[in-house]
């Protein structure tokens, strides 16, 4: 189940390094809600198949319910029920807002990973 794996490590950090590009310099109203979230799944599966020697399904169904679940405790405003409305490590983990916008874009992201996996994959699926 553990096993390391170069590639999606690397994938991992440059996704990083682009997602903290995107965070400290883009203040737009599309590149940076929208497009940081299709990222961000997809930073996501990257890190976990660095490390785990899951199915591409399996770990995309990993990646697409914890998003979801992510935007669930915005819905219900998880931060402000327990009281961590002023933390800014809180809000980059768990965001602050809830968006259905935000679900399509991380569902975006899944479909880009299944369909990158399917065209480059040695085993997908």
């Amino acid at each position: 189940m553990l096993q390391f794996n170069k590639t999606y490590f690397t994938f991992t950090v440059l996704l990083f390094l682009v997602e903290t590009l995107i965070a400290l310099f883009v203040h737009d109203q599309l590149i940076r809600p929208y497009f940081g979230d299709v990222l961000i799944v997809i930073l996501i599966y990257c890190f976990l198949k660095s490390f785990l020697n899951f199915s591409v399904w399996t770990t995309a169904i990993i990646v697409f319910c914890f998003s979801f679940f992510v935007e669930f405790t915005q819905y219900i405003d998880l931060i402000g029920k327990l009281g961590l409305e002023h933390s800014g490590i809180a809000k980059a983990i768990l965001g602050n807002s809830f968006s259905y916008l935000d679900l399509f874009a991380y569902a975006t992201g899944i479909l880009v990973v299944l369909i990158f996996e399917k065209i480059y994959s040695k085993n997908p699926y």
